[in-house]
């Protein structure tokens, strides 16, 4: 998420009530998860295991809870609990608005565009030209929907990322302040649900169809002419490259890509990267023509075992 000026270090550290090691003018502009950050940003970390790779990030503001050297060109917040003063940030910057307080931005809807009834459109949702809209469905706050799509009955967009700490007490949630993003000529079909970003966006890309029931998760990205049939879920922070085809029922594991024009055959689980082109099937998920043979020769078993 971009905030929508620049903010100087001290003001952000006077916000969550901690130390900081930097400059006091030192520019803020946005606060992010890691795989998203870019300069500017405040990425936070709690975790030894995680520091290096959030210091080397490309963020320049780190909201760690330990005193270490800044690296050059590079900001810190010092807190007892990142994950906590994260979700103070989001509060302040993005805060919930119920859809009716006067001060909140209405939809933007396109020339063309239907909405039937009993559709509900949050704060700063944008949508473009000749889309058709259909009943009960939600497409909640700052979601951006392209021209021509069609996005039918009770599909959800927006809501909130799968996203937890555990404590003492239970789990804690980490607030969403990010986005879904609907590309041209996509057609998301009934059922759907779509979570927006932790802090960046979740994106649907040009010419992609999605069956009836699909899950994507927080902050994963679709490219282009993706095909995705039903019951399929897709945990957050995915990347799928264009042209890729995801039969039903399959199960993907977060943080993996899918190379360009690959295909998961249906009752998949997928857990490690797969290669552009390649055709997998199984689960864990393999090279489909090897699992069929694995599978021809554990038929085969008994016969064996009876004649020997």
């Amino acid at each position: 998420m971009k905030f929508s000026q620049t903010h100087r270090l001290k003001d952000i550290a006077a916000l969550i009530d901690c130390e900081y090691v930097g400059d006091d003018q030192f520019p803020v502009t946005g606060m992010n998860e890691i795989h998203v950050v870019t300069p500017g940003d405040i990425v936070f970390v709690d975790h030894p295991k995680y520091y290096d790779k959030a210091l080397q990030s490309d963020a320049t503001i780190v909201l760690i809870n330990k005193k270490v050297e800044a690296p050059a060109g590079k900001a810190l917040l010092i807190s007892d609990d990142p994950f906590r003063d994260f979700n103070k940030l989001t509060q302040h910057f993005a805060p919930f608005h119920a859809f009716a307080k006067a001060n909140t931005n209405p939809p933007i809807v396109g020339k063309g565009t239907v909405i039937q009834p009993n559709a509900f459109l949050g704060n700063e949702v944008v949508i473009g030209e000749n889309c058709i809209i259909h009943s009960n469905v939600s497409i909640n706050d700052r979601c951006v929907i392209g021209n021509n799509v069609i996005i039918h009955s009770g599909t959800v967009l927006g809501a909130d990322a799968f996203y937890y700490k555990r404590r003492p007490e239970g789990y804690d949630k980490l607030l969403s302040n990010g986005r879904v993003i609907v590309e041209d000529h996509v057609e998301i079909g009934a059922a759907c649900t779509i979570d927006r970003g932790v802090s960046g966006d979740t994106t649907i890309g040009y010419g992609s169809k999605l069956d009836n029931q699909v899950h994507i998760g927080h902050d994963t990205v679709l490219g282009k002419n993706v095909l995705i049939a039903s019951q399929t879920g897709i945990s957050g922070c995915v990347v799928i490259e264009d042209d890729v085809k995801i039969w039903g029922q399959v199960g993907i594991r977060s943080d993996v890509r899918l190379g360009k024009g690959c295909e998961i055959m249906a009752q998949s689980g997928v857990s490690k990267d797969v290669k552009p082109g390649d055709v997998l099937f199984g689960s864990p998920a393999s090279n489909a023509k090897e699992k069929f043979r694995e599978l021809a020769a554990i038929r085969m078993l008994p016969n064996f075992i009876k004649n020997n």
